[in-house]
């Protein structure tokens, strides 16, 4: 037991005696987590919420379209302003603008017609950024709602548009029974417009929503740090663990493993310290990473504190045992890590550490459940900001001790002691 934890304080004096790679360690993921965070929305408590660039092309000049972008202008989250139709293209080719609307000449009054059946519906051009088709479906929900009203304020208050629907009519091949009820509404319309005031307002979307997030609890604001520290320390870690395999290798190329074979010290003693001191490296990362987010973002463990802990110290642990697979299947340390160094990034992507697991498609979602750092990122956005209990934590440490236990077997049964 001497030995082994001699080989322990030996690894984490190596470890702390480069003050560059200590400073990487432990700043990388606070710098990358806040940039992170502060770009994914930050604390939503705050008030200034990023706004959607829309260029909005007025073809029609009229008064349909005019109220259309008054509208539109009024919406929170967009910041609509005008623009020809060519400059709109360019801006939205090169990507200096996600979304462009073009409202074609002679709109306001197609719209009308169609609205009454008796005219073709005119089309809305949206051009858009093909990577950001999430904030062009914004836009057309949007549009749809203030075309609605603003559509049907013009036909209502409008006596020549509805005369022009009931001249049409006449013409139309509609059944006799529906043609006579349609006429009777026409006529009602007319009248209708003789009213003071008639017009002044339209149809609008029969209903609201109420934005109501779930979080870890009532008037819990979702603070976005918490999974961006999360996925950052999670990746950082597993490159920890390519640097543990990394350095395995080159102590094998220098034949210092021969050396400690001729001590009366098993290949499993020899192997255990060293990811027994990764293992405390990336708690001690873990702990400064979370407290950073904490004191600067607010970052809290609103769920289980202990199920907190042994997320962390079980992904520690599958980091080191990473580490020594790697070391492990690896013959050269060149070799060893671009192939590990690709393995991380897959994982890192997999784990929805960079870009949320439910936005990937159902396929690759299913995927994603074997990998080990996938359970590492939900049991820590469990434990933090979803303010799960325990019970939720079981399942992603017995996956991340059960991958542990996997990756350590594998490394002491193929490790070798001498370089090829």
């Amino acid at each position: 037991m001497t030995a082994f934890l001699a080989l322990v304080r030996k690894d984490l004096q190596i470890f702390f005696g480069d003050t560059r790679a200590v400073i990487m360690a432990f700043a990388a993921p606070i710098l990358i987590g806040s940039f992170f965070g502060y770009v994914f929305g930050g604390n939503q408590t705050k008030k200034d919420s990023t706004q959607m660039q829309v260029l909005f092309v007025d073809q029609e000049q009229g008064p349909v379209a005019k109220q259309l972008l008054a509208a539109m202008q009024q919406d929170a989250n967009l910041l609509v302003s005008l623009s020809a139709l060519e400059p709109a293209r360019e801006a939205v080719r090169k990507g200096k603008a996600p979304v462009a609307v073009v409202i074609p000449a002679g709109f306001g009054d197609q719209a009308a017609q169609a609205l009454f059946g008796s005219g073709p519906k005119p089309e809305i051009t949206v051009l858009f950024d093909p990577s950001h088709q999430t904030e062009a479906s914004m836009v057309r929900g949007i549009l749809t709602g203030q075309v609605m009203q603003t559509v049907t304020k013009e036909s209502f208050g409008n006596k020549a548009t509805v005369r022009t629907a009931r001249e049409r009519l006449k013409d139309s091949t509609m059944e006799p029974a529906r043609k006579a009820a349609l006429t009777e509404l026409f006529s009602s319309l007319d009248r209708y417009g003789d009213q003071p005031g008639a017009g002044s307002g339209g149809l609008s979307v029969p209903f609201q929503t109420k934005d109501e997030a779930m979080t870890a609890r009532a008037g819990v604001a979702y603070n976005s740090y918490a999974h961006s520290f999360g996925g950052m320390a999670i990746q950082f870690m597993l490159f920890m663990g390519v640097d543990v395999g990394i350095g395995l290798l080159l102590l094998r190329q220098r034949g210092l493993w021969r050396r400690f074979r001729a001590a009366p010290l098993s290949k499993t003693v020899l192997l255990g310290s060293r990811a027994a001191s990764a293992m405390l490296v990336g708690m001690m990362i873990l702990t400064v990473v979370f407290t950073f987010a904490r004191v600067v973002f607010g970052v809290k463990i609103e769920g289980s504190l202990l199920g907190f802990i042994g997320i962390c110290a079980a992904f520690s642990l599958m980091t080191a045992a990473y580490g020594l697979l790697i070391a492990a299947i690896g013959r050269t340390p060149e070799a060893a890590r671009g192939l590990a160094t690709l393995a991380t990034l897959l994982m890192v992507m997999m784990s929805g550490a960079w870009v949320p697991s439910f936005l990937f498609p159902s396929w690759m979602q299913g995927v994603t459940k074997a990998v080990p750092a996938r359970w590492a990122m939900d049991g820590l956005d469990a434990m933090t900001w979803r303010g799960l209990g325990i019970e939720e934590a079981l399942l992603p440490i017995a996956v991340l001790l059960g991958s542990a236990a996997v990756f350590g077997a594998i490394a002491v049964w193929r490790f070798r002691w001498e370089a090829d």
